[in-house]
């Protein structure tokens, strides 16, 4: 087995290094990424529960991640992590899957754990297909694109999943992509930190399922795009729907402070337990 020294591997499952995404994939970036905030933030794996679902992005925590972690069925990681955290309140728990996984087939799930406040961190790793299971549209896959099932162009809108979470009631939700290496790092220690539903969808490249039907062939040519087409938040809400066309919005969206879900329900069996007890 090759020898890794890196501090950072430390965080990782070494027996199946090197990864096994596609070449120019942006799951490796978000790996390094959420590893590097971890580390900064000097949270022991040990006091991180993982949850993710079927695709391309679960492998990102499992098996990769050295934490406890539950690889679950497509679409239910949010449903599995909400459970985890009502059982280990005290727990940092993490759901890091894909947008077919958590607003696709998982989208209902998304949206009332926001509308709770779950504390759950969740990272919504954004390539805008379905890459795993052979490049079908999701529901963020922009309008007019080629996929394997809509090989004459998109007629869907795309959904702007983390406006929805944001509507929801989600304390933290940003958008960055992987081209924001630095500032996508800051916002998951924000995110790891922050009490209650906490979002960052990641816009992230796929050269093989995606890019290649879209004219960008690899990993160099979506960091190009994504550095042309973003626009910070600020600049975007002086910007017409037309401006805003094919652009990426980045930046944090919103930041609320309202109670976490299992605190409420803390307080209400704290109340019920008194009435009981006659106090």
């Amino acid at each position: 087995m090759r020898e890794y020294k890196h501090k950072l591997l430390g965080y990782l499952r070494r027996e199946i290094l090197p990864t096994t995404h596609c070449p120019g994939c942006g799951c490796g970036q978000v790996l390094n990424a959420f590893v590097n905030a971890i580390d900064d933030l000097e949270i022991d794996p040990k006091n991180i529960i993982s949850v993710t679902g079927i695709g391309c992005s679960s492998w990102i925590p499992s098996p990769y991640l050295k934490c406890d972690t539950l690889h679950t069925t497509h679409g239910r990681a949010v449903a599995f992590a909400t459970g985890v955290k009502v059982i280990r309140p005290q727990a940092n728990v993490v759901v890091i899957a894909g947008d077919g996984d958590l607003a696709g087939i998982g989208g209902n799930h998304l949206i009332h754990a926001a509308r709770r406040n779950v504390g759950l961190a969740v990272f919504l790793v954004n390539n805008y297909i379905y890459g795993m299971t052979g490049g079908q549209v999701s529901p963020t896959t922009p309008f007019g694109a080629v996929t394997t099932t809509t090989p004459y162009s998109n007629a869907e809108y795309p959904l702007n999943i983390a406006e929805v979470v944001a509507a929801a009631g989600a304390n933290y939700v940003a958008r960055w992509t992987t081209y924001h290496i630095r500032k996508l790092i800051a916002a998951m220690k924000e995110v790891l930190q922050k009490k209650g539903f906490s979002f960052i969808e990641i816009v992230s490249q796929c050269p093989v399922s995606y890019g290649r039907r879209v004219g960008l062939r690899d990993g160099v040519a979506f960091m190009e795009y994504f550095k042309k087409s973003s626009v910070g938040v600020g600049t975007a809400e002086n910007m017409s729907e037309e401006e805003l066309e094919g652009k990426i919005v980045v930046g944090k969206l919103v930041e609320r402070h309202r109670i976490e879900f299992t605190e409420s329900l803390r307080r209400i069996n704290e109340s019920c337990q008194k009435r009981a007890s006659g106090e």
